[in-house]
C-alpha cells in the first residue's frame, strides 16, 4: 500500500522492482493499480477459469418415448429410467407417439402423462405442460 502517487512514479517503481504496473479498478477515483508480473496474472486468471469450468454441470434434456397404449412393467422401466435422469440434473422430455387410430383416443397419452407427473411430482416440476405436435405429445420435466 503505497497511497495516492503520480502515474509515472508508480510506472518508475514498477520498473524498478521488474515487474509490471497494472490498473485493476479503472472506474475508481483514483483508479486503483498494482505492481505485478502480469503474465503470472493472466496465466493464474486462466487457470481459474478453467477450474470454474471443470465444475459446471451441463444440463442435458434426455428423452422417453412411450405409447398411450403402456403395459405396466413396461411403464416401469421408462419410469426408472426418468428417476435416473433426474437424479443426475438432467432435464427429462416425455413423449407420447401416436400411430395409426391411436390419434381419435389422444386422451389416452394425455392419461400416461399425467400419471408420469403425479409420481415425480415430489422430486421434479413440469417446465412444459403437455401439448400435441403432430402425432406427439410431449411434456418437459425438470428436477427440483
Amino acid at each position: 500500500m503505497v497511497g495516492v502517487i503520480g502515474l509515472q512514479e508508480a510506472i518508475d517503481m514498477a520498473v524498478e522492482v521488474g515487474l509490471d504496473l497494472v490498473e485493476v479498478s479503472p472506474n475508481a477515483d483514483p483508479p486503483v493499480c498494482k505492481i505485478l508480473d502480469y503474465g503470472k496474472y493472466k496465466y493464474e486468471a486462466q487457470k481459474k477459469a478453467n477450474e470454474a469450468r471443470k465444475k459446471q454441470k451441463v444440463i442435458e434434456v434426455k428423452e422417453i418415448k412411450m405409447r398411450p397404449g403402456i403395459d405396466d412393467h413396461d411403464y416401469e422401466v421408462k419410469m426408472k429410467a426418468v428417476r435416473r435422469f433426474l437424479d443426475d440434473g438432467d432435464k427429462v422430455k416425455m413423449t407420447i407417439r401416436f400411430r395409426g387410430r391411436e390419434m381419435a383416443h389422444q386422451d389416452l397419452g394425455l392419461k400416461v402423462l399425467e400419471r408420469v407427473r403425479e409420481e415425480v411430482d415430489e422430486i421434479a416440476k413440469v417446465e412444459q405442460h403437455p401439448r400435441p405436435e403432430g402425432r406427439l405429445m410431449t411434456m418437459v420435466i425438470a428436477p427440483r
